[in-house]
């Protein structure tokens, strides 16, 4: 079925009309939604077959990110994350977005790198023209790890040789297996071929193999979005859209030139990508690491986006960035609640996920950036938080939204002005 992704009225809602709402768009059983609603979603045997010395289990708020076109397709977008106004954000921007069609994405193949480092080698340009000459064979060794990988399309597809002949440990050669993991992550396989194919690299270089793991700078697995909104689609009640373009541009150009705020400006895109790729049981230190390190590729580390103004004034935001996920293996198929959010997502590969978190990403850049260039980042931030401090505050029941409005209101939301509120409420009580 297609999934309609505007939430009109979503947020006003209790959790149980959320859940049926969302339970409506995309077709969710009713065991499903008990699922989502229950609190326990992933049981205590599950966790304990997950990692080791499993003493409990550890639950971050799942929310739904609305308004979400991405090539012509409405997505719903689960997103588990701690932090107040991310959620709130990336849906509005993709509200903003979806008047002028959404996002567009695209991406390269699944391909993985495994690197297989030798060292105790004389002649490493030497060694690497042996390697080479003996490609197909370490390529058929490989691919023999994994017959339904192959039989899926998949597989090691070909070899690169780097050589560092002046290393503080001698010379280093170090083979990349290029892998194609189809709709995995792909860490397990291409770990198995490299500690397979290490012995046959000994045998043809005469050195000694040490390290045979995967690389997490995914270069040659990429994803990448784009959006482009017009300039008064962007105006606030206090700024023109063409001001705000501009501020945009203003705080982008500050992220490229200085890595003390890119460091801040690419956060705020993995504030969308990371909640997804959690909801969905990927691994979102890999996407961390392989993001920061895409971002230094230069020798400088910069801004993972780029924005810009069309020749009609147009605002046009890009992202391309590693972005290794999977659909099979690891918590993607273990935990409950992952495979709950694929269906709400309603990808059929790797490769389309890959797309919604960068989406989702970029999305989540705009609405920092909006914030940035206009009101500033905390006052939408700080509303949204208002709900927390409420809560730490001591408010229960209905106390909570009355106390969370008025924190807003008053443009002071610190934990001992709503303590004093809240005493000064209820001592008012009849």
């Amino acid at each position: 079925m297609a999934t309609d992704s505007i939430l009109s009225g979503f947020r006003s809602l209790g959790v149980p009309e959320r859940l049926k709402t969302l339970a409506e768009k995309c077709g969710l059983t009713q065991e499903e939604s008990a699922l989502l609603g229950s609190g326990s979603a992933l049981p205590l045997a599950v966790a304990d077959g997950m990692i080791e010395n499993v003493v409990g289990r550890f639950e971050l708020p799942y929310g739904i990110a609305g308004y979400f076109q991405i090539n012509g397709r409405d997505v719903l977008v689960p997103m588990a994350v701690e932090e107040p106004s991310i959620i709130a954000a990336a849906s509005f921007m993709a509200k903003l977005a979806r008047a002028s069609g959404g996002f567009q994405t695209s991406s390269t193949g699944p391909i993985m790198r495994a690197q297989i480092q030798i060292l105790g080698v004389t002649d490493p340009f030497g060694a690497r023209l042996a390697i080479l000459k003996e490609r197909q064979d370490i390529i058929d060794r490989a691919n023999s790890r994994d017959h339904m990988l192959m039989q899926l399309g998949g597989g090691c597809k070909d070899l690169e040789v780097h050589v560092f002949a002046d290393t503080t440990r001698g010379a280093m050669v170090v083979v990349h297996l290029i892998v194609d993991v189809r709709d995995a992550m792909g860490a397990n396989t291409v770990n198995t071929m490299a500690e397979y194919v290490a012995g046959r690299l000994e045998q043809i270089t005469g050195g000694r193999v040490r390290l045979r793991i995967l690389s997490n700078l995914a270069d040659l697995r990429l994803a990448r979005a784009r959006v482009q909104v017009p300039a008064d689609v962007l105006t606030t009640s206090e700024y023109q859209g063409a001001d705000v373009v501009n501020g945009i541009l203003d705080a982008y150009e500050f992220a490229v030139i200085d890595p003390y705020r890119a460091a801040t400006h690419n956060k705020g895109i993995l504030n969308g990508i990371d909640p997804v790729i959690v909801a969905t049981g990927n691994d979102w230190r890999a996407i961390e690491a392989g993001a920061h390190a895409y971002a230094s590729r230069s020798g400088r580390y910069t801004s993972l986006t780029t924005w810009e103004v069309a020749t009609n004034g147009d605002l046009v935001g890009t992202l391309e960035m590693p972005m290794a996920v999977g659909l099979v293996g690891g918590a993607t198929k273990t935990h409950p609640l992952a495979r709950l959010s694929l269906k709400i997502l309603g990808v059929k590969s790797a490769q389309e996920l890959a797309e919604v978190a960068v989406a989702v990403g970029l999305a989540q850049n705009m609405g920092a950036l909006r914030a940035l260039a206009t009101e500033g980042i905390q006052r939408g931030h700080m509303a949204l938080h208002a709900r927390n401090i409420a809560i730490n505050a001591g408010a229960a029941g209905d106390e909570v939204q009355w106390l969370a409005h008025e924190l807003a209101a008053a443009h002071d939301v610190r934990i001992d002005f709503a303590k004093s509120l809240l005493e000064k409420h209820r001592k008012a009580r009849p």
